[in-house]
């Protein structure tokens, strides 16, 4: 094999004098500390410059600002690959040219312009980088990756990627889009959607990737345009004008050691002698390394963010490890046939993981919270550093913002005394401008606030307006959405009745709902014994999928209730869910025994468990039987509790519990002492798996791990394709459309608005009337109305609507009812548990 001389990486001396003396003009100029910060944050990373075919370089690192290092200990290391890569490969060996080249440092930052950098796109990998130092303390060199990096295409434990960010924008397909709505002060206002549908990129794509979700859009388009019949599953993904994707940052890591080292960008010196397979040859030139590149296999829903690299994409959402694939899938839909789709983008920056104290200096974080550390937001460097995050992820062309954890952006006031919300901090994220080509936007947001979540109480004294108040454009999720809600128990829609008043008064600004990724995962933890309302369904599964897809709660959301109505696409499609993730090595046991209690009481019954496709690593360690299994994580569970977690001694009790002397005297006596050896002593019996015998740290840590990777997959709502409800599909679709076709609803009840509630211990049924707010006094007679009923739970209810609102039922017909309703006579029909009708009036 011939290998190209390519030159080498060179600092441009005036080029970067250039990059100085603009920096050194915003530091001396009259603007905040913060007003600086937010210029010179715009400059930081890795800018590739087509048009001289130079990369600016720009990196804080406050660590290095006391001028105790040698400047020649201080250096950017860059790998520029020899030979193409194929970055969907899951494993390959390549060869690197290894360079080393001095920045310059200007007070805690270090600039540099540099010739001979390969930068990235479509059809290529470019070169990869990150800074080191010589720590004069410990005498080991430590690496400073670059946070706000375009591409980590092996993860946030890689040196970055050289991307050409300009390229790609200046290629997209829908930059006529961004010019498109009202404008103010030159500035396009993005108004928010209709509704929304959820999806995390890993469980709704048939490979997992973002590449495969735009083929299924791709796939929609042409058969929407073609005016072909789609299949059930698809009617799921279609009716809406928004999508908003959980996080797709890149997020922690598995940190444990593999059979090939650690991580996914791998350097092994004597892999430098190995021989080329194309040359039969070993070619090694003076500054040559082997690189082992890993394809990111990471499973996470998306909320264990590091902060670090937050600009760029997860690569273990990106089949091709491409930038470019996340703007294909936003050109797809911002031209779908039927008019644009929205993308919102999930915002996870008020906490970080504990892995971000070994990849962010320490300015950015301010101590443990119960999710790892707090993000130092009142930092100015810091906050501009988060905005530009921000600015650069939403210029890939995203509409919306979703802030997580809003109330989790707090601190402390020297002034007042107390801790307090940074709604500041809020109201700049909501104000940041998005910037494509020459068109400038500001998007819709939406932030999950409970204040005063965690405190005791907070469901009951939470307003969820805290935002609204002084962000009246801006959107929350309201208190029928938000993570306690638990409909599969009897009776909670009686006890929610005083939030569903709420609602209808003042839900305009609120997304509402009842199915997302908190709500479905909070199903799981209802403890079985709890009154379980069994007109849901035969088992707790079925129970679970018709509590979060209801025909009477889509019905009253879709149909009557003001606000945003938000679809989670696992509740839709009936696919499980949980928070599941490969990534931890130290907690990953007590982690998925969290997990896993619930999920399989909810989420699994003995015919699905036995699928040969499914669960195919736990089958494969001997856990053959999904009851061994739940008694086994009921014990495991308990051991964890009684050990706070030593996984030492969480191991020495099950050896003690069901190894080869578990059934001795003295083991059986010691049962009774512990709540762990009370459960693990009822998995010895006849034909007990192998694998119970054999538990020790290291096989704990491996079915913790293959546990959350069967599961993961398991989650994938095309596996249920075969088996979805097309009737329900159908009806679902239906209630979306009559939402578009009726966008007054999203606006509160009126004063002249009917809204009221059956109640007693046996069932509860919603019923209400709605109007239309009339444009004119001459169009009051015409305007739009609505009549519904749903039956919220329990037993069948005769519905007489004309005698609860007053109308002559004549005058009225059936819009939508839901599937199984049978209606001869509106004056008097009955309705069953989850069932619902929308009425209109008679042309």
């Amino acid at each position: 094999m011939v290998t190209t001389a390519q030159p080498r990486i060179q600092l441009i001396e005036d080029e970067t004098q250039a990059l100085l003396d603009w920096a050194e003009a915003v530091e001396s100029s009259d603007d905040t500390v913060f007003g600086k910060a937010q210029q010179l944050a715009t400059r930081l990373g890795a800018h590739y410059r087509a048009k001289d075919g130079l990369t600016e370089i720009g990196l804080w690192v406050p660590e290095l600002a006391a001028d105790m290092i040698q400047p020649k200990n201080i250096y950017l290391e860059v790998f520029t690959p020899k030979r193409s890569i194929d970055p969907t490969k899951p494993l390959q060996k390549v060869r690197f040219r290894q360079d080393y080249v001095s920045l310059v440092k200007q007070g805690e930052y270090f600039w540099g312009v540099l010739s001979g950098l390969k930068a990235g796109n479509r059809e290529q990998l470019g070169s990869f980088y990150w800074l080191r130092y010589l720590d004069m303390n410990s005498n080991e060199v430590r690496v400073v990756g670059d946070c706000l990096a375009y591409s980590l295409p092996y993860g946030i434990y890689a040196p970055a990627e050289v991307y050409d960010m300009a390229s790609l924008q200046a290629q997209r397909q829908d930059l006529g889009y961004f010019h498109q709505g009202d404008q103010e002060d030159g500035i396009v206002r993005v108004h928010p959607p209709t509704n929304i549908l959820q999806l995390h990129v890993n469980t709704s794509s048939p490979d997992g990737t973002l590449a495969g979700l735009t083929e299924v859009y791709q796939r929609l388009s042409q058969k929407i345009s073609q005016q072909a019949p789609l299949t059930a599953a698809e009617q799921a993904f279609i009716g809406y004008d928004a999508l908003q994707v959980m996080p797709i940052e890149p997020t922690v890591e598995y940190r444990g050691k593999h059979d090939l080292g650690e991580g996914f960008f791998i350097f092994d010196e004597n892999d430098l002698d190995e021989m080329d397979p194309d040359t039969e040859e070993i070619e090694r030139e003076p500054g040559d390394i082997l690189i082992t590149l890993k394809k990111p296999d990471t499973q996470n829903w998306g909320y264990d963010i590091v902060i670090f690299g937050s600009s760029a994409i997860d690569p273990s959402v990106l089949r091709t490890l491409r930038p470019d694939e996340l703007v294909t899938f936003v050109e797809t839909l911002h031209n779908f046939p039927t008019g644009p789709i929205q993308l919102i983008y999930d915002i996870v920056y008020g906490h970080a993981d504990n892995q971000a104290l070994a990849l962010l200096n320490g300015r950015f974080l301010k101590g443990p919270n119960m999710y790892g550390q707090d993000v130092n937001h009142q930092n100015p460097t810091v906050r501009a550093i988060l905005l530009e995050m921000q600015r650069r992820k939403i210029n890939t062309g995203a509409d919306g913002i979703r802030v997580d954890g809003a109330q989790d952006f707090k601190f402390f006031n020297p002034i007042s005394g107390r801790v307090e919300y940074d709604d500041s901090y809020l109201q700049e994220m909501a104000r940041v401008t998005q910037q494509i080509g020459a068109a400038q936007r500001r998007l819709f947001a939406i932030f999950e606030d409970g204040r005063p979540w965690p405190a005791e109480g907070w469901e009951e004294i939470s307003t969820y307006r805290d935002i609204i108040e002084f962000q009246p454009q801006a959107f929350q999720w309201g208190p029928l959405i938000f993570a306690h809600n638990t409909p599969s128990l009897r009776g909670f829609w009686d006890k929610k009745w005083p939030r569903v008043v709420e609602q209808a008064q003042l839900g305009a600004n609120w997304i509402t709902g009842c199915g997302n990724h908190d709500t479905l995962r909070r199903g799981t933890q209802v403890d079985p014994e709890l009154p379980i309302n069994w007109n849901l369904g035969d088992s707790l599964p079925e129970v679970l999928n018709n509590a979060y897809d209801n025909p009477a709660i889509t019905l009253f959301t879709y149909g009557f209730s003001p606000g945003l109505p938000m679809d989670f696409i696992n509740c839709t499609m009936k696919a499980p869910w949980g928070f599941l993730r490969n990534t931890d090595d130290r907690y990953g046991v007590k982690v998925m025994a969290e997990e896993a209690g619930g999920f399989l009481d909810w989420q699994i019954i003995p015919e699905t468990y036995n699928w040969p496709q499914l669960f195919p690593q736990l089958k494969a360690m001997g856990f053959a039987q999904l009851d061994e299994l739940r008694q086994f994580v009921r014990g495991l569970w308990e051991a964890i509790d009684e050990t706070d977690y030593d996984l030492e001694e969480v191991a020495n009790l099950c050896q003690q519990f069901l190894g080869s002397s578990s059934d001795t005297p003295e083991v059986q006596q010691a049962a009774q002492q512990r709540r762990s050896g009370a459960q693990l002593q009822k998995l010895n019996r006849p034909g007990k798996s192998q694998v119970l015998t054999e538990l020790n740290v290291t096989a704990l840590k491996a079915f913790a791990k293959a546990f959350m990777e069967d599961a993961h997959a398991m989650c994938n709502v095309w596996l249920q394709e075969s088996v979805l409800d097309q009737d329900k599909l159908a009806y679902n679709l239906a209630l979306r459309r009559f939402r578009h076709a009726n966008p007054w609803l999203r606006q509160n009840l009126s004063g002249t608005d009917r809204f009221n509630h059956i109640s007693d211990q046996n069932c509860t049924v919603f019923y209400g009337w709605r109007r239309a707010p009339a444009e004119s006094e001459a169009d009051s007679a015409s305007t739009r109305q609505v009549v519904m009923v749903a039956h919220m739970g329990g037993d069948p209810l005769p519905v007489t609507l004309g005698d609860w609102l007053q109308l002559d039922m004549d005058e009225w017909q059936v819009s939508i009812a839901s599937p199984g309703v049978a209606i001869e006579d509106l004056r008097s029909f009955t309705l069953q548990d989850s069932q619902g009708v929308l009425l209109e009036p008679r042309e």
